[in-house]
């Protein structure tokens, strides 16, 4: 197995030009991946993507995720194009259903459906395949393809899931499951128990689909301060996330309770309700050596990769630099490679 790598998942909420600096930044203190978030009513994700590919030259980029009901499948493949054309062969293709599209009048229907259908008619486009595809959602005639030629065929395609049927089609199709809004080193052998299941399926090496986790994340050096922030932020989306975890069993009035406060916009008095114990298991948060011990039990599950969430610190320019600094110089990369490096 290879070392497990570390990644930046970032909003799309930035100033043109602030990417770009992060990104330099990133890629200097070692990080490997850089991600873009799909959120709804958020910048699209290749704006920022190609700020950072224009400013970098080692690091893997990718959203994480588009959706291809906002977004028809040939305009995925023209944006993953795009990114791989001018990141030299640096992008990877993030999908999955997507969240809150309701507020927009966007149905999603048969989610597994429209996964597998559209990442065939990317790489059939970005193939150069002309015999067209007649799916049950998507379709490309005879002889229908991109006018620009593509810097690779097949960049490799992330799944964001939870659930088992969505596990199950990351093992039949995929290369890497990202698990979003978890740093839970359970969660990882009950995705590969899911994964496991497509991948039989279609003959594949389970091992072959690396499992990614990525959470909310906060360092500070006052570690009080970060996870103060840390509960604000994951209150917002906890009622969400809790319920698809098998391993974690919340109380049904803490939830209730947590709802009720985001929902009336108090997020603060939201955050406060939640445990220590439930904290770390949706969110990094904490002093330096707290987050990469989070961390450091992830890689020690066998991720392959973990990935920092928004905001990072209590400013993003202070998250990042301190996750570079002062987290990632504490983790042994190797799998199975125990306790952070000068812990103990």
């Amino acid at each position: 197995m290879t070392a497990a790598e570390i990644g930046l998942g970032l909003q799309s909420d930035k100033r043109a030009g602030d990417y770009a600096r992060l990104a330099r930044r990133a890629e200097g203190h070692g990080f490997d991946v850089l991600s873009v978030f799909g959120d709804l009513m958020y910048q699209p994700p290749i704006f920022p993507l190609l700020e950072m590919a224009a400013a970098t030259e080692r690091v893997r980029l990718g959203a994480a995720c588009l959706n291809p009901y906002s977004a028809a499948p040939y305009e995925i493949a023209g944006q993953l194009a795009a990114l791989d054309l001018a990141s030299r062969g640096r992008a990877y293709l993030g999908l999955a259903r997507g969240t809150w599209l309701g507020a927009v009048g966007i149905a999603q229907p048969r989610p597994l459906t429209a996964l597998a259908e559209a990442a065939e008619v990317v790489y059939r486009l970005l193939g150069g395949d002309p015999d067209g595809f007649e799916g049950r959602m998507f379709r490309l005639a005879p002889g229908t393809r991109l006018r620009y030629p593509a810097h690779r065929p097949r960049p490799p395609l992330l799944l964001g899931a939870w659930g088992p049927k969505g596990a199950a089609l990351a093992g039949r199709i995929a290369d890497e499951i990202k698990v979003g809004g978890s740093a839970n080193p359970a969660m990882v052998a009950v995705i590969r128990e899911r994964l496991g299941h497509g991948a039989a399926a279609a003959g594949r090496d389970p091992a072959e689909v690396g499992v990614v986790l990525g959470a909310v994340t906060v360092v500070d050096t006052d570690g009080a301060a970060a996870r103060a922030r840390a509960r604000t932020e994951v209150a917002m989306y906890l009622a969400v996330v809790a319920g698809l975890d098998p391993t974690v069993e919340i109380p049904a009035d803490l939830l209730a309770r947590v709802k009720e406060r985001v929902d009336s916009g108090r997020h603060e008095a939201a955050g406060r309700l939640i445990p220590d114990d439930l904290l770390d298991l949706f969110a990094f948060s904490g002093d330096p050596e707290q987050v990469a011990a989070q961390a450091q039990a992830l890689i020690d599950a066998g991720v392959r990769r973990v990935e920092f969430g928004t905001p990072h610190g209590l400013t993003d320019d202070g998250g990042v630099e301190l996750l570079g600094t002062a987290v990632l110089p504490l983790l042994n990369r190797a799998p199975g490679g125990g306790a952070p490096a000068g812990a103990g």
